[in-house]
């Protein structure tokens, strides 16, 4: 194999390294994906939603032959306390219309069968080796290095995830990144049966719920929770910022065990079956965190391109992947035809990626990190806020009766009124 050259040698085989790989291989050029985990898959804990509209350039039948879980038809979010939760539940036909679907997964499970439609297109896959070094000859990269072996390539991808140290050593990243801009995740996949889902999420065969939660699976610290709906699972977890960590009172595991005991969670998964556990590095700074895309010889998408977007209602990053993934595709093709592998020739893919949803929809969020930085009364004072006024509205004592505006008043003078406005006017100049 050392011997051999490629046209393309991607390294990480998630989403994006198998949407590129597929595409490139559709194309006749000669590609290999490398794969440090021992199947594709094995090393993403991804919370688990993929819209369907980036699938649909590379499989137009896409619902009808990947192993999706459910299409997401209950929307819902959350402001939690230890002994409140106050849910916004959202449904509408327009969820599940063509084009405008989402549908959960399960990454071990979706990225084997995007590995297999990358082998069956003609790539070239191996797994169970990390790519340690780059080789870089004259300026330009050209190469991997494997353990003992040097593989050669005329572009290589990096799709090796937001930790990606290739990225540093390829000088296309500085390290350290801002400790607001990075997240530490924990998920956990509870089994139960498609029926006790059924009843407990009220859906129905094939539908499913996205709900994400702040405040108090985070012990009210920049950061929240999150559960999807699976066939036959429940993929529940917690993201926080790693600058929340540095001063949080509980480890990541111990707020996770928090959040799975709340009184609207542990009904949820009664009786479940823990069948996976894992930990994850997320990029959470948007739009200013994303590093240099190309140089000559190599490109950077998905995770490793830090192109995810977390605003509160929703998490994206999978379809940012494969978008991205799709226009370093077409970049790498348009190299080929002029045989030119250098920095100015892959900017095509840079002009490819602007024009796209992916930094089109980065760039319209692009002030929400900070806004969630610079707004900690979120996960904190907000979710107590937002109980005691309910508290006030449903909770009948036979008391003395108070006005309806006292009530909510005195709930928001404890966050503050002018706080209260600051923050709703920073959140609307922030989206």
């Amino acid at each position: 194999m050392s011997e051999e050259k490629f046209d393309v040698i991607i390294v990480g085989g998630g989403i994006a390294g198998t949407t590129a790989g597929i595409m490139l291989a559709r194309e006749g050029l000669e590609v290999l994906i490398i794969e440090r985990g021992n199947y594709a898959g094995a090393k993403n804990m991804t919370g688990g939603r993929l819209y369907a509209h980036c699938m649909k350039e590379i499989f137009p039948d896409f619902a009808s032959i990947a192993p999706i879980e459910r299409m997401v038809t209950k929307e819902r979010i959350s402001m939690m306390t230890e002994n409140s939760n106050l849910t916004v539940t959202y449904t509408s036909d327009n969820l599940h219309k063509e084009g405008r679907e989402s549908y959960t997964v399960l990454r071990g499970v979706f990225d084997r069968w995007m590995m297999e439609q990358a082998e069956e297109a003609g790539a070239m896959i191996v797994t169970g080796i990390l790519v340690e070094e780059l080789i870089t000859k004259d300026g330009k990269v050209c190469g991997i290095i494997a353990g003992e072996e040097e593989m050669y390539a005329d572009v290589v991808i990096l799709a090796d995830g937001a930790n990606s140290r290739l990225m540093e050593k390829a000088g296309l990243q500085k390290h350290p990144t801002n400790p607001h801009q990075m997240a530490v995740g924990a998920k956990e996949v509870i089994e139960l049966s498609e029926d006790i889902i059924n009843d407990r999420f009220n859906v129905t065969n094939g539908e499913g719920t996205a709900w994400l939660f702040a405040g108090y699976p985070s012990d009210s610290n920049i950061g929240g929770g999150f559960l999807y709906t699976n066939k036959n699972t429940i993929s529940l977890g917690i993201v926080v910022t790693i600058a929340e960590l540095n001063k949080a009172k509980m480890s990541i595991p111990a707020m996770l065990e928090q959040f799975k005991s709340h009184p609207d969670i542990a009904p949820l998964i009664k009786g479940g079956k823990l069948v996976e556990y894992s930990g994850h590095m997320v990029a959470e700074g948007g739009y200013e965190m994303v590093p240099t895309l190309y140089d000559n010889g190599i490109l950077a998408v998905g995770d490793a391109a830090h192109l995810v977007i977390n605003v509160g209602y929703t998490v994206r990053g999978m379809d940012l992947a494969v978008g991205s993934a799709i226009a370093a595709a077409k970049a790498v093709i348009y190299a080929k035809e002029r045989n030119d592998f250098s920095a100015t020739s892959l900017s095509k893919y840079k002009e490819l990626l602007d024009n796209s949803f992916v930094m089109q929809d980065l760039k319209h969020c692009k002030n929400f990190p900070h806004f969630m930085e610079d707004t900690p009364r979120m996960f904190n004072e907000y979710p107590k806020m937002a109980s005691e006024i309910f508290d006030s509205i449903f909770v009948i004592d036979g008391g003395k009766p108070v006005s309806m505006q006292t009530k909510v008043l005195s709930a928001i003078k404890k966050v503050g009124i002018l706080n209260l406005i600051k923050d709703l006017l920073k959140g609307r100049k922030a989206l």
